[in-house]
C-alpha cells in the first residue's frame, strides 16, 4: 500500500464530514472508545491540552504548540482540517507524521476499521493518539473537530481545557442558539480540570459557569486580561483575541508545574508559522498587488477578516469567493462590501456550492461579478484585472484557500 492509496482509502472509503456533512456526525463516543481500547488507550500515555471553540481554535492551538516547543518540550499537535496534505493534521515539534507511519497504521488496522464502520475522523484521531504515544511526546495540543461533547477527541483528560469563543456555526448539529452551542462546546470541561474561556457574550458565560461548577473546574476568562505585552507572527487583527487566550492558558499550565519562561513565550509566539507550519490565516501571498487569503468561513470569523480588509488603504478590492453548500448565505453574504469586484467560484469538493448559484444569491445582496468553474480560474482572472495598487482577497471556505496556497 502506498501513501496515496492509504489516504485515498481514508477519504473515500468511509464517511468524512468535510465531504458529506451530517452522515459523518456521530451521536456518542462509543466508536472512539472502542478504537482506543483496540489501540491500547494511547491517549492515556501523554499529557494534553484540549482546545475547542467556534473560531480561533486552530490559531490558538498552534500558538500553544510553538511556545511549548520553545520551552524545550516535545509537543504533539493535532488539528483539522488540513489544507494541502493529510499529514498536516498530525505533527510532532512541527514535523508532519511520516508517510510510512500513515501507511503502516492503515494497513495494520484496516480490517478493524471496516468491521467497526469507523468514520474518517475517528480513524484520524486514533492515528494521532497512537503516534503521539509512540513518539513519547511530553504534551499534545488536541484541537476539537466539531462541537465538543460528542467530538472524537473528547476522551482525553487534559491539563487544561480551552474554549476560544462561541458563534452560530454548524447549527444543524450543535443547536441554533449561542447558549445551545456553548453547552456542546462546554462538554470538554472535565472534572477538577481548569478551563480557559477566550471570549463570551451574555448568552454563553452562564453556560460555562454552570458546567464548570458542576465539574468543580476552575474557570479563567482571558477577555478579562489586560492587553498582551507579547506579539505574534500570525497576521490578522483577530489574532489578538487568540493571543490573550493562549497566554492565559500558558499561565494556567505554569501553575501546574510546566516550566514556561517569558523568553519561551516571546520566541514561541513570534515563530508560530516557522515552528508549526500553520497556513491560511491572513496569509499574504503577494504584495503587489496585495493578495491575501483567509480560511474564515462563518459570520464571526468573516466579520473580523472583512473589517481588516476594509481598514486597508482605499483601492479597488477584488474578491475570489466560494462556499460549501450548507453555508447560511443569508447570514454571511451581507457582511461583504458591495463596492468590490467578485469572482464567484466553487472548491473541488462534493459539498461545494455551485458557482452560478452563489452568483445569483450574491446578486440579491448587491454583490456583483462573474462565475468561474474552478478556484484557480477565478484567481487567474482576477490577477489579469487588477492594478498593482489593488487588493485581491481569496476566501469563503477552507477548501477555496487550500487550492490557492
Amino acid at each position: 500500500m502506498t501513501y496515496k492509496q492509504a489516504t485515498d482509502w481514508l477519504f473515500v472509503q468511509l464517511p468524512m464530514y468535510q465531504n458529506i456533512g451530517a452522515k459523518a456526525y456521530k451521536i456518542d463516543l462509543s466508536n472512539i472508545i472502542h478504537l482506543s481500547n483496540h489501540l491500547g488507550n494511547p491517549h492515556e500515555k501523554f499529557k494534553s491540552i484540549h482546545v475547542g471553540g467556534t473560531n480561533g481554535k486552530g490559531s490558538t492551538s498552534h500558538m500553544l504548540a510553538s511556545v511549548l516547543q520553545e520551552a524545550g518540550y516535545k509537543v504533539g499537535l493535532y488539528t483539522s482540517p488540513h489544507l494541502k496534505d493529510f499529514r498536516e493534521r498530525i505533527r510532532v515539534n512541527g514535523q508532519m507524521i511520516p508517510e510510512s507511519t500513515v501507511v503502516d497504521f492503515v494497513k495494520t488496522h484496516q480490517d478493524f476499521f471496516k468491521a467497526e464502520q469507523l468514520s474518517f475522523f475517528e480513524m484520524t484521531v486514533g492515528m494521532a493518539f497512537h503516534y503521539f504515544a509512540y513518539a513519547e511526546v511530553d504534551i499534545a495540543i488536541i484541537e476539537v473537530g466539531l462541537g465538543g461533547r460528542l467530538d472524537s477527541t473528547n476522551i482525553i483528560t487534559p491539563e487544561v481545557s480551552v474554549i476560544t469563543n462561541i458563534g452560530l456555526d454548524h447549527t444543524q448539529f450543535l443547536g441554533d442558539t449561542h447558549a445551545k452551542i456553548a453547552g456542546e462546546k462546554a462538554g470538554i470541561i472535565k472534572p477538577n480540570t481548569p478551563c480557559v474561556i477566550g471570549a463570551t457574550i451574555p448568552e454563553t458565560k452562564p453556560v460555562f459557569e454552570a458546567v464548570a461548577k458542576d465539574n468543580n473546574a476552575a474557570l479563567f476568562f482571558a477577555e478579562e486580561d489586560t492587553v498582551s505585552p507579547y506579539s505574534t507572527d500570525l497576521q490578522g487583527s483577530y489574532q489578538q483575541e487568540n493571543l490573550k487566550t493562549a497566554i492565559r492558558t500558558l499561565k494556567v499550565l505554569a501553575t501546574k508545574g510546566w516550566d514556561i519562561s517569558a523568553k519561551a513565550i516571546e520566541k514561541g509566539l513570534n515563530n508560530v508559522v516557522k515552528n508549526t507550519g500553520l497556513l491560511g490565516r491572513w496569509q499574504v501571498l503577494n504584495n503587489s498587488p496585495f493578495t491575501v487569503c483567509d480560511t474564515a468561513h462563518n459570520k464571526e470569523g468573516l466579520t473580523y477578516v472583512l473589517a481588516q480588509l476594509k481598514a486597508l488603504p482605499k483601492t479597488d478590492l477584488h474578491i475570489v469567493l466560494g462556499f460549501v453548500s450548507d453555508k447560511d448565505l443569508d447570514t454571511v453574504l451581507p457582511l461583504f462590501p458591495v463596492e468590490a469586484v467578485y469572482y464567484f467560484t466553487k472548491p473541488n469538493n462534493r459539498r461545494a456550492l455551485q458557482e452560478n448559484v452563489l452568483k445569483a444569491k450574491a446578486a440579491k445582496f448587491g454583490l456583483i461579478g462573474d462565475s468561474y468553474e474552478s478556484v484557480q480560474q477565478a484567481f487567474d482572472t482576477a490577477k489579469t484585472k487588477v492594478k498593482d495598487e489593488d487588493i485581491i482577497y481569496i476566501g469563503g471556505s477552507t477548501f477555496v484557500v487550500a487550492e490557492i496556497i
